[in-house]
């Protein structure tokens, strides 16, 4: 049986050190800010979490660029040639065309690599929505499971991947696109704050809103206590543009609620920050209906 690697890119927003843990490759996508492009890694090295959030608070602006197929086929077809296999965890394809991407380079290396397989995921996942589903792919690989298995594991899991989140700024949202000029205006002068989550496709969809920032954090856990299964046996995940005491509030609130032992807390990366902005906080766990 050939051993096989587990890809996925960098909007899982783990941190470096949890990637190197699990053995996973992962791909980071870009942004440009400026006159200057940056990769996304997952320890910061082209530009700190800390310092993008200041540079997006002073009002710069930024682009972002899904992973190209060259890279894709480059990448996939070194872990081919060293005699493994791929399973690649995808950002969502409603959020980027980065799945695309590999599912093109996967039919190219057929041609090129007829005796390795590849593998791809629309995890249909966000943030660490998207690591949460790694991880867990990642402890099935551990457990002996082939490729075929972790993939199907996967098919099956990633609707159940729950993502909830508020933003502390609507004019982000606004800016992407994602609620009018109108209702940022009228939502910041009252101090309401959207309660979001990712839907059955993969889209960023507002679902309610809270006044006031404690409500919101204090809303995510709500909806946990609503969709999540057995939630006192689960690793929590949770993600944040720059507002680490906020992620630490949800923390201890769900350790309090459901008995959570397992949480891990990081930033949210600068790709999906550009579009969130500082103050985003999310809450990632397994249940259902999303």
């Amino acid at each position: 049986m050939r051993d096989f690697v587990i890809l996925t890119d960098s909007c899982c927003d783990m941190t470096a050190e949890m990637a190197r843990e699990l053995e996973l490759e992962v791909l980071p996508l870009s942004l440009t800010m400026g006159d200057q492009v940056y990769h996304n890694y997952l320890d910061g090295r082209e530009i700190g979490f800390r310092d993008f959030y200041a540079k997006l608070r002073a009002g710069a602006l930024a682009t972002t660029s899904a992973i190209s197929v060259g890279v894709f086929e480059e990448t996939m077809g070194k872990i081919l040639d060293s005699g493994r296999d791929v399973l690649y965890l995808a950002f969502s394809s409603a959020l980027s065309t980065t799945y695309q991407s590999a599912v093109i380079a996967e039919e190219d290396l057929k041609e090129s690599h007829p005796g390795g397989k590849v593998l791809v995921v629309d995890s249909l996942c966000a943030s660490l929505g998207q690591g949460l589903l790694v991880y867990l792919c990642a402890m099935e690989k551990r457990k002996g499971k082939t490729l075929e298995e972790v993939h199907a594991f996967a098919e099956a899991t990633k609707g159940k991947v729950c993502h909830w989140f508020t933003v502390d700024d609507l004019n982000h949202l606004k800016r992407g696109g994602r609620i009018s000029a109108a209702t940022a205006l009228v939502g910041t002068m009252l101090s309401i704050k959207p309660v979001l989550h990712v839907d059955d496709t993969g889209h960023l969809v507002s679902v309610g809103k809270a006044r006031g920032r404690k409500a919101s954090l204090l809303a995510l856990v709500d909806h946990m206590e609503k969709t999540a299964d057995h939630p006192e046996g689960q690793t929590v995940f949770i993600s944040h543009g720059d507002c680490e005491a906020d992620a630490k509030f949800v923390a201890d609130e769900v350790r309090r609620r459901f008995g959570v032992k397992d949480i891990y807390i990081n930033y949210v990366g600068p790709v999906i920050g550009n579009h969130s902005g500082p103050g985003t906080l999310a809450l990632f766990f397994l249940g259902g209906p999303r």
